[in-house]
């Protein structure tokens, strides 16, 4: 009897216990992306509300202050961290650096989002939230293989990152909006992109250990994704106060 329910975008054909697999796997990984959002916006609560904590990142005379930038350099490293050190780390300690990622990355959340409605945060947020659900919904099941665009959308990436340091220094609203519109375009194929990457990876895994560690992996991919596609949209559609 033929066990195949249908083929990968590659061509290979992926059995019923192949297919539960990859569904308990990407299960895994919305939940710990969940929890990481959900971390996330309980400390950017915190300190969009508490004048305590925000002064602690925040100076009302000079601006940002050695914490704040603590907190940046601190994202960076840990996302380096475990991207670098995902296959030597155990599933806590790469537990621990996600979470840790999350709520940093929860304190610059809140001082953004201070500069916007809370109307238009709401609003990009549910637009980013049903943009993402139906990209990824797309990725799992189409037959089309995404892998092709893994150096167009790295290349992009770059070019993203290096438009936006330079747009500090001529601060040009109308570059501002191009780099938003093409970052929603970027991160939007990064989401289907990671999507169907996560799903080929976890057939490759060789024990619990790897897909736990992998799960995290993948929730630290699609997070990145999901916040910075819901940072482009608060800046084309987010009304400032």
């Amino acid at each position: 009897m033929d066990q195949t329910a249908w083929r990968s975008p590659a061509g290979e054909a992926i059995s019923d216990r192949q297919t539960q697999i990859i569904g308990a796997f990407m299960r895994r990984v919305y939940n710990w992306m969940t929890l990481g959002l959900a971390l996330s916006g309980v400390v950017a609560w915190w300190v969009m509300n508490s004048d305590a904590a925000l002064s602690v990142f925040i100076d009302a005379q000079t601006g940002p202050t050695m914490m704040f930038w603590a907190a940046i350099i601190g994202e960076f490293g840990l996302v380096i961290a475990l991207s670098a050190g995902i296959r030597r780390f155990s599933p806590t300690t790469a537990m621990a650096l996600f979470t840790a990622y999350a709520a940093l990355n929860g304190v610059t959340l809140g001082i953004v989002m201070l500069a916007f409605t809370g109307a238009s945060v709401a609003k990009a947020f549910l637009i980013t939230a049903g943009t993402f659900g139906v990209t990824s919904i797309w990725a799992s099941t189409t037959k089309k293989d995404l892998s092709a665009w893994g150096s167009f959308l790295f290349m992009g990436l770059i070019g993203i990152i290096i438009a936006s340091v330079v747009n500090i220094f001529f601060e040009s609203p109308m570059m501002d909006w191009i780099i938003s519109v093409v970052g929603v375009g970027l991160f939007v194929g990064l989401t289907a992109y990671d999507t169907q990457r996560l799903r080929a990876m976890v057939l490759e895994a060789a024990n619990e250990v790897t897909v736990s560690k992998m799960a995290i992996f993948g929730a630290l991919q699609l997070y990145l994704d999901f916040i910075n596609l819901f940072l482009m949209l608060l800046r084309l559609f987010g009304d400032r106060r």
